[in-house]
C-alpha cells in the first residue's frame, strides 16, 4: 500500500531535486505543504522536518474523474519526505491500491501509469547528484 524510499540528501535538498523530478516526467506541483512551519504556526510544537507535495498529471487527473467523481477524494497524489532514524524518507500511498478501493476496474491502466510515473519521480529525486 506504500511506497518507500530513503536517500542521503537533506529533506531540504530532496524537496528540491522533488520539484525538477515532478516537472520532468510532465506532472505538476499544486501544492507543498510544510508541517513542520504549519504546525508551530498553530503553537504545536513539532521539531521534525516533513513537506507534503501534491502533485498531478492533469490528463490522467480527468480521465479517472470522468469515470468517478468520488475519485476526488484521492486526488490529487502526495509524495511526503520527511526525516526518520537519521536519513531521509520519501513515500506515498500506491495509487493502484488507492483507485482499487472505488470498484472501478476499468481505471487499473491509469492508476498503473500514474503509479510507475510516481515510482520514477521518487527515485530521480533520490539519486545522487
Amino acid at each position: 500500500m506504500l511506497i518507500k524510499l530513503t536517500t542521503n540528501k537533506s529533506v531540504s535538498d530532496t524537496a528540491n531535486a522533488l520539484q525538477t523530478a515532478v516537472q520532468a516526467n510532465h506532472f505538476g506541483v499544486m501544492q507543498v505543504h510544510n508541517l513542520k512551519d504549519t504546525m508551530t504556526k498553530k503553537g504545536v510544537e513539532f521539531t521534525r522536518e516533513c513537506q507534503i507535495f501534491e502533485v498531478c498529471q492533469p490528463q490522467q487527473a480527468k480521465k479517472v474523474l470522468d469515470e468517478n467523481m468520488s475519485v476526488s477524494t484521492a486526488l490529487p497524489c502526495r509524495i511526503s519526505i520527511y526525516e526518520e532514524d537519521g536519513k531521509t524518507v520519501m513515500a506515498t500511498l500506491k495509487p493502484t491500491t488507492l483507485l482499487a478501493m472505488f470498484n472501478t476496474p476499468q481505471l487499473a491502466g491509469v492508476a498503473q501509469e500514474v503509479e510507475d510515473t510516481i515510482v520514477k519521480i521518487m527515485n530521480e529525486a533520490a539519486a545522487s547528484d
